[in-house]
């Protein structure tokens, strides 16, 4: 199991902090679209590193062009040299339309054609292929030698897709190199809807399992001491109340049987009630959701769990002294 890290929001500190994720033995480290550009730092970090992998977790699809994130996927693996892995996400209905201003289709669909499409924009640049994509959403036609780049030796990006739902996630399986499960998930629901879903999109796509990555990583509660742990328990009770306030990821709760709570949930959101909705998420939930415990069990957990078919995991592991954390990288990757 390949175990990857999230880089600091703050690039002025990107530097010395890839520098030592590097140096902790992570296999990659990745930023997510929140509150800045999740393009902008893995330049910095890839500039700062040798080895480590850098990765989009995840960056948002439909706010952008296939040819657009065609560009910035090219041009940060060929200056990573072979290191990038371009993460991306549908993210849902409201953001798309009220925050970025962009038109909204039928998700899955979309999203298959918007990787579909990158890949041919992509073909043509490595391999000559003449561009004519023609979809529903997306139409590429024109490419011209000013505008095609020269540096092609390290080809196209790897990507994966951040999926929920079964649909999505046989898309994953069909025309990307990976899927991202979401956090708010658990290992009945993977096993009984996103594995099958995954091995169906390979089979449709015929392609294998072996070339293929699955990236989970459960929320981890634990601590240093009682009163960390204590924080990290109501922090998570609140993430995990707030996914499952979402209509989309009800069948989530549903394998629990807890997919009434998410209707109550969905209500309370609408009335601001955040602190009341996390405290209907209880320890059992909380085990089910993410691996809760003294820090010591929390890698012979994550591997016995998920160890069978998730190929990448991730955490920072901040809740140890620096010595237990590479203990804790390497006790994944064993």
């Amino acid at each position: 199991m390949k175990v990857d890290s999230h880089l600091t929001g703050d690039w002025q500190k990107i530097p010395d902090h890839i520098k030592q994720l590097e140096s902790d033995g992570y296999d990659s480290a990745g930023t997510a679209e929140m509150n800045h550009d999740p393009f902008f730092p893995l330049l910095l970090a890839a500039e700062h590193s040798q080895n480590i992998r850098v990765h989009t977790g995840i960056a948002v699809a439909f706010a952008r062009s296939p040819m657009v994130l065609a560009n910035l996927g090219h041009d940060l693996n060929a200056y990573s040299k072979g290191r990038f892995t371009m993460g991306l996400g549908s993210q849902i209905r409201p953001h798309i339309t009220k925050r970025f201003s962009m038109p909204w289709g039928a998700p899955a669909k979309q999203m298959r054609e918007l990787v579909t499409a990158m890949r041919a924009i992509w073909a043509n640049w490595y391999e000559g292929e003449p561009l004519r994509f023609e979809g529903e959403y997306y139409t590429h036609s024109l490419m011209t030698p000013a505008f095609t780049p020269e540096n092609t030796e390290y080809g196209a990006p790897r990507v994966t897709l951040a999926a929920v739902g079964p649909l999505m996630t046989r898309i994953a399986g069909e025309v990307a190199d990976g899927v991202i499960i979401h956090p708010f998930s658990n290992e009945k629901y993977i096993r009984e809807v996103t594995l099958p879903a995954v091995e169906e999109g390979l089979k449709r796509s015929g392609r294998s399992r072996e070339n293929f990555e699955i990236i989970y990583s459960p929320f981890i509660i634990s601590g240093k001491d009682e009163k960390t742990f204590e924080a990290q328990k109501l922090a998570t009770k609140n993430r995990i109340a707030f996914y499952g306030s979402t209509p989309a990821y009800k069948n989530v709760l549903g394998v629990h049987g807890w997919g009434d709570m998410q209707i109550e949930l969905n209500k309370m959101s609408k009335q601001g009630l955040w602190k009341e909705m996390g405290e209907m998420i209880t320890d059992e939930m909380l085990n089910t959701f993410g691996v809760m415990g003294e820090p010591d069990t929390i890698t012979g957990e994550i591997k016995k769990r998920y160890g069978d078919f998730a190929d990448r995991t991730s955490g920072g592991f901040t809740f140890v002294d620096d010595d237990t954390r590479r203990e804790m990288i390497q006790s994944l990757r064993s």
